[in-house]
């Protein structure tokens, strides 16, 4: 079946952000979406707009943290013990990555995608009127001990020079800016932060691309693609073959499987990060909070209060880990007066598509002419979602793009 430009694998938020900015160029799109559009990774996250998360995962002293973490089942940061031979080889090399040297090439290539999209989605917000709760809030970063607070104001300094900037505030400015924290030992707030609710910006932004013309199949699943004189000549899915002069991978977590089927290396390893909706509390935070020490992010919004994050590399066990998702509340209550609502919305787990370098795949495939990757997004695919969108449509349709791609090549790998 063939009636459109360009198909786009994956209706999560960065499929559909490049269906947006694609039919703003005038091209014509499919979406191909396994189940409903924004329900897998896009569904459940905090909804953090967060150029302040711009230094890479992959740090100095990570691999100690890591290995001290991996008795620990609730911990942050937490990799289960397997002989998957692909996990330990991106394990392996996600330690390569963790210098001094690395971390502040990847921060400063993150930035440049982190705040581009900052200033692109706040005006897609308002050109579409998408009703999403989105606030331009900032975000504060809360510390309860004074080790905390020194070690993340050691990465002020290149955050100052990714042009984020930030405000450190002691204890007693924190207790007056944020009531609903207990005493700290002093917080940092990042005031071009923002935030909105990810599950209705998903759903606004799929209403957006249909009302513009393009055409949304959900319960698609992509089962395997064929490759002709090294152009994808069709896709073959749960509903039939399809086919388009341009296609788009942008199946998060999935990607890798469906692209080593073709031949091209992709090694996302699925990061596991979950989250608990409640009713709200009666005492919410002003702002979204960021937990350092517990590694927990606080988020409110008219109808609801999510407490969300941790990572788990565990495969793709789809398991709802009650560990981890007490570890959620035991970290809010050392932190907030009111740590939980009354009664529990929601409990939810989704894969993050995590690269070893923590950096995104924006990129025109190494072997074939008319396909185009978009996932390895990580943590922050809400935050990268727009400029995401903007450069695969800039690609496609062969304008230069507004950033430098090198960093964000398939071809790295």
């Amino acid at each position: 079946m063939q009636n459109q430009d360009v198909l786009i694998l994956g209706g999560g938020v960065i499929g559909l952000s490049c269906a947006l900015f694609l039919l703003k160029q005038g091209r014509t799109v499919r979406i191909l979406e396994k189940n409903k559009v924004g329900a897998a990774t896009s569904h459940g996250n905090c909804g953090t707009i967060t150029p302040s998360h711009a230094l890479p995962l992959p740090a100095p002293g990570m691999v100690v943290k890591a290995l001290k973490y991996m008795a620990q089942a609730d911990a942050p940061f937490y990799v289960k013990p397997s002989t998957d031979l692909a996990l330990l080889e991106w394990l392996l090399r996600f330690s390569l990555h963790c210098n001094e040297k690395d971390m502040r090439k990847g921060a400063l290539a993150k930035s440049n995608l982190l705040n581009q999209s900052r200033a692109l989605l706040q005006n897609i917000i308002i050109e579409h009127q998408l009703d999403c709760d989105f606030s331009a809030s900032g975000v504060m970063y809360a510390f309860n001990s004074q080790h905390g607070f020194d070690e993340m104001q050691q990465e002020l300094a290149i955050l100052q020079e990714c042009g984020i900037h930030s405000e450190k505030l002691n204890a007693q400015q924190l207790a007056l800016r944020e009531p609903a924290l207990k005493p700290m030992v002093g917080g940092i707030f990042f005031p071009n932060d923002a935030h909105f609710r990810p599950d209705k910006y998903c759903a606004e932004l799929a209403r957006v691309v249909k009302e513009m013309g393009g055409i949304i199949e959900e319960n698609c699943n992509v089962e395997s693609l064929r490759v002709i004189a090294g152009n994808i000549e069709s896709v073959h899915t749960s509903k039939g073959k399809f086919s388009a002069p341009s296609v788009v991978m942008a199946m998060a977590v999935w990607s890798s499987a469906i692209a080593k089927s073709i031949d091209v290396n992709l090694p996302v390893q699925p990061g596991k990060g979950y989250s608990i909706t409640y009713n709200k509390p009666s005492i919410i935070p002003r702002t979204p909070l960021s937990l350092y020490e517990s590694s927990v992010c606080v988020t409110a919004w008219p109808n609801g209060f999510r407490l969300g994050s941790t990572m788990e590399f565990s495969g793709f066990d789809d398991s709802l880990n009650t560990k981890r998702l007490a570890a959620l509340e035991k970290g809010a209550r050392e932190y907030l007066i009111e740590p939980m609502g009354s009664e529990v919305q929601e409990q939810w787990y989704g894969w993050r598509p995590m690269t070893y370098d923590d950096l995104p795949i924006i990129s025109k495939s190494p072997k074939h002419e008319n396909l185009f990757i978009a996932t390895g997004h990580g943590m922050l695919g809400m935050s990268m979602s727009a400029i995401t969108g903007q450069l695969i449509a800039e690609l496609i349709t062969g304008q230069t793009p507004t950033c430098d791609l090198k960093p964000f090549s398939a071809g790295r790998f």
